[in-house]
């Protein structure tokens, strides 16, 4: 059956709202209407899974999103800000990209959509930008003074559009982002010669999000591009791995090139989210208590279970994962829970779920397929949450640590399953954080 979805925004995010009005209303005088956006979130219960994890139909089966009655608008800065006039690169040109990417990096939420949407499509939008200048300058990459002023600009840019002012932290911006770095081709001429570039095309140039992070067709491709340019360079590099990765920056910003913006755009986050989906992003703190109250799990288990409940809060402070990142952090801690010989499956003793290891009490685990922030003018910043909340945590056998995201053998869909429940199901939740934040509202402008 599906469960009832509680919405409890954490108290940070409402506070840094409150902040940021409180900051607007000191700097202007003047009371304006704004709107609270909300998160997105559609509901799927277990007995909705799909056998294995599969692509989405051409036409998506219609899900009830779970959208709370917002009474303010958040307050978005887009000012246009001063920049340096000395970046080659058409900023404007892209301007539906630096939009998304604006919104995936919203200020209060860049640090929680970091690795799953944030940087992404920061990263997959410079490479379009670069890509699509490339017809006109021949070349693929930048000099180093030239990508010091672009990045600055495209974070002034950014930012101006309610973007976080810590992106060269959080997503690890750098001005060697857009040059060549130790890749000894940029030339798109030189490029072409040294490539199949009708290979390349025909395995990159229609993705298919799933069937890629298992098949690898255009992994495979964009490796053996870039292993190809990599020998042109004339001094060996100690460890090749290095040059090969900057090449294969190359090939991307190539691809980009010959591909539509939003085919481009398609291609290069679903390539990144195969990266994103076979690693956990979650750092694991001491375990010393767990260790402690869980070695007899059958003598002790209010202790142990106790332990474990306070372990996994402290891990859903960190950020928003995906599904397919939760299975793989149930691996990750299960097996760390195993080399400190605790034998018995303290998931399933302690009921610990695959929502458990992302932020919020709700359980927001992000699909595993590439997905955006959107603003609304009604709604507000908004992102979609997978509530398939019944997984539990799979326990690691011998043998799950060698096997890859394309046979665990927990099931998850691809996309949320649809929702179905009657209108009043998500009220509850909502109407405490609506009359939560409108009181804190109602206290500032009275003080």
């Amino acid at each position: 059956m599906t469960r009832r979805a509680e919405f409890e925004m954490g108290l940070f995010v409402v506070l840094q709202f409150m902040f940021m009005l409180s900051l607007y209303f000191t700097c202007s005088g003047t009371i304006l209407s704004f709107r609270l956006g909300f998160i997105v979130y559609k509901l799927g219960s277990s007995e909705e899974l799909l056998p294995e994890i599969s692509s989405p139909d051409t036409s998506p089966q219609p899900f009830l999103p779970f959208i709370a009655p917002s009474p303010m608008v958040p307050f978005i800065n887009t000012t246009i800000p001063k920049l340096s006039g000395l970046c080659s690169l058409n900023f404007t040109a892209s301007e539906g990209l630096i939009q998304t990417t604006s919104h995936n990096c919203w200020t209060v939420f860049a640090p929680l959509l970091a690795n799953v949407m944030c940087c992404p499509q920061l990263d997959a939008t410079l490479t379009i930008t670069l890509g699509k200048a490339s017809k006109e300058t021949g070349l693929l990459a930048l000099n180093r003074t030239q990508s010091k002023h672009c990045v600055s600009d495209v974070e002034k840019i950014l930012v101006g559009k309610g973007a976080s002012s810590r992106l060269r932290s959080i997503c690890s911006l750098y001005s060697s982002n857009l040059t060549a770095s130790s890749c000894p081709v940029i030339n798109v001429d030189e490029f072409e010669s040294a490539v199949d570039t009708s290979k390349l095309l025909l395995a990159c140039e229609k993705v298919d999000p799933v069937k890629e992070c298992c098949e690898q067709a255009c992994q495979k491709a964009i490796l053996d591009a870039a292993t190809n340019v990599t020998l042109k360079a004339s001094e060996p590099l100690t460890d090749n791995s290095v040059r090969i990765n900057d090449c294969k920056n190359v090939v991307h910003r190539w691809l980009a090139s010959k591909l539509e913006p939003s085919q481009a755009k398609e291609t290069l986050r679903g390539l990144a989210n195969c990266k994103i989906n076979r690693v956990c992003p979650l750092v694991f703190p001491d375990m010393r208590d767990i260790s402690g109250n869980c070695s007899n799990v059958l003598s002790n288990q209010m202790g142990c279970c106790g332990a474990m409940e306070s372990y996994v809060s402290h891990l859903q402070k960190q950020a928003l994962i995906t599904n397919l990142q939760a299975l793989d952090c149930a691996t990750s801690l299960g097996t760390k829970l195993q080399k400190l010989n605790i034998t018995k499956n303290v998931f399933s003793v302690c009921h610990i779920s695959l929502k458990d290891f992302s932020l919020q009490e709700s359980g927001c685990l992000l699909p595993s397929l590439p997905s955006d922030a959107i603003f609304d003018q009604d709604t507000g910043i908004s992102f979609t949450c997978d509530l398939n909340d019944n997984i539990p945590a799979p326990w690691p056998s011998s043998s799950s640590s060698s096997d890859s995201t394309c046979k665990k053998p927990v099931t998850i869909p691809a996309l949320p399953a649809a929702a179905s429940s009657q209108p009043g199901l998500y009220s509850e939740g909502v109407t405490r954080l609506v009359i939560f934040v409108l009181s804190l509202l109602l206290v500032m402008l009275l003080s």
